[in-house]
Formats: structure tokens, C-alpha cells, sequence
């Protein structure tokens, strides 16, 4: 029970990789603030699995866009915990589309949500864990859409890209107040946000071509999430975990296909 009497506020934390982080961090004894903007009955199952944990759990259905709703819902966490230990950055907004032709509503609202919604929960989590002066963990869900351009998601690409910069330049301004930022780039995870973009057909189809030869799970990215909150990667900030199962290899170069001379 290494995060025993710690509070986590996780972004996203209802389903997907936020319910994966949500689950590892409660059996590690943490208590979950569990952000959400959608379903409330998806919602409460999670808080319920995690009070079946024997930890205590909250809901907060708040837009992360929204900068004074995201600093209200930090002060709601700690009036509702007593203390903030543990933020973790994951709730995002992607839509596909070539950029030349994107819906400019859409392009923004992934930027807002991805960029923006990251950075006010890192600010906000940030300013709570200073007035503590008791340190924290700050964990951001990035992507490697951050250093490849995937074709057709330019807004989430350039938003990934950018929480990358944020989270270390956030790491270097935190030392001094022992607050550390680290980051998680998961690959290809087998979430319900993904049915969005892809058939059950093609997610099982490409899966068997991944070098690991399916897609990655939310409570995998889960435990690399604990292991960042742990006390024991004390030394690790400003640092970037890739769960990826190899995607990002140069897995097309397997047997002999690799580019010519």
C-alpha cells in the first residue's frame, strides 16, 4: 500500500486508460477524485470498483477546457479529501481529419481539451501542492502522436507535442518544492475512446501485426502510472515512460523489409 492516505485527482478517470490509472493507484492504496464529461453511470461503476477497493472515491463532471471550473474542481477535491498528493493529466478530445479540410470546431476543441485542459489541471494540482509544501506527483498522459506525425490528427498531434514541452519545463520550475512531473507515452491501447476511429474488424486485425502482436490494456498503463506516484521512482522527474509494446520500433524492418541503402 504504497500510496496509503494519498489523494489522486485523475482526468479522464472514468473509463479507458484513466479507469486503468484510477484501479492501480486505489489498490495502492490512494483515494480517487475521478474527472469526468459524459456518461455518469460509466462513471459511478468505476468510483464503485474503486470503493470495492476499500478506498474512498468522488466524481467530478467538470470540462477541463475551462480554467476556472478546473481550478474549482481542485478546491472541491481538497474540500472533499483534505489534500491533494497525486494529479495525473489524461482526459483528451481527438477528432481525424487532414487539417486542410478540418472542422475548425473540432480542431479546436482538441486542442482545448488535449492542451489546454492538461495544462490547467497541471497549474491548478501544481498551486494546491506548493500551499501543501508536502511535495506531489504529477503524471501526464502524452502519446507518442507527440514525435510522430500521424497523418490526419495535425490538432492531437500538435497538442501532444506541446504537453510534452509543458511537463518538463513544469518538472525543472517544481524541483525546488520537490514536486515531480513525469510523463507517459502509451501506445496503441485497447480503450472504448478507440471504437471512435476504428472497427472491432480493424482493432483486431492491426493489433496481430503490432510487434507484440495485440493492442496494449488500460490497467498495463496503469501500473506504469503507480510506479511514477511511487515513492520508490523518488529520483525520476521530468522523465517520459514509453508502454508501447514496440509500435514505435521500426517494426516494418522485420524480416528484411527494411528501407533500401
Amino acid at each position: 500500500m504504497v500510496l496509503q492516505n494519498k489523494v489522486a485527482l485523475i482526468t479522464g478517470g472514468s473509463r479507458g486508460i484513466g479507469k486503468g490509472i484510477a484501479i492501480a493507484l486505489a489498490g495502492a492504496g490512494a483515494d480517487i477524485a475521478i474527472n469526468f464529461l459524459g456518461d455518469q453511470h460509466e462513471a459511478e461503476e468505476t468510483a464503485e470498483q474503486i470503493r470495492q477497493l476499500g478506498r474512498r472515491a468522488a466524481l467530478y463532471p467538470v470540462d477541463v477546457a475551462r480554467q476556472a471550473d478546473v481550478e474549482k474542481m481542485v478546491a472541491d477535491v481538497v474540500n472533499e479529501f483534505g489534500h491533494l498528493d497525486i494529479a495525473v493529466t489524461n482526459a483528451v478530445y481527438s477528432d481525424r481529419e487532414p487539417f486542410v479540410s478540418a472542422n475548425m470546431e473540432g480542431f479546436h476543441r482538441t486542442v482545448d481539451v488535449t492542451m489546454w485542459g492538461a495544462f490547467y489541471v497541471l497549474r491548478a494540482s501544481a498551486q494546491q501542492m506548493i500551499r501543501q509544501g508536502a511535495g506531489g506527483s504529477i503524471v501526464v498522459v502524452s502519446s507518442p502522436h507527440s514525435y510522430i506525425p500521424i497523418p490526419t490528427s495535425m490538432a492531437y498531434n500538435m497538442a501532444k507535442a506541446a504537453i510534452d514541452q509543458m511537463a518538463r519545463t513544469a518538472a525543472l520550475e517544481l524541483v525546488d518544492q520537490r514536486i515531480r512531473v513525469n510523463m507517459i507515452h502509451p501506445g496503441w491501447i485497447d480503450t472504448p475512446g478507440e471504437r471512435k476511429y476504428a472497427s472491432e474488424q480493424k482493432i483486431a486485425t492491426v493489433g496481430k501485426q503490432l510487434p507484440w502482436g495485440r493492442l496494449g490494456r488500460p490497467d498495463e498503463i496503469g501500473r506504469a502510472a503507480l510506479y511514477l506516484c511511487d515513492p520508490a521512482s523518488e529520483y525520476m522527474t521530468g522523465s517520459s515512460m514509453l508502454v508501447d509494446g514496440g509500435s514505435t520500433l521500426p517494426w516494418w524492418a522485420k524480416g528484411g523489409m527494411g528501407v533500401p541503402d
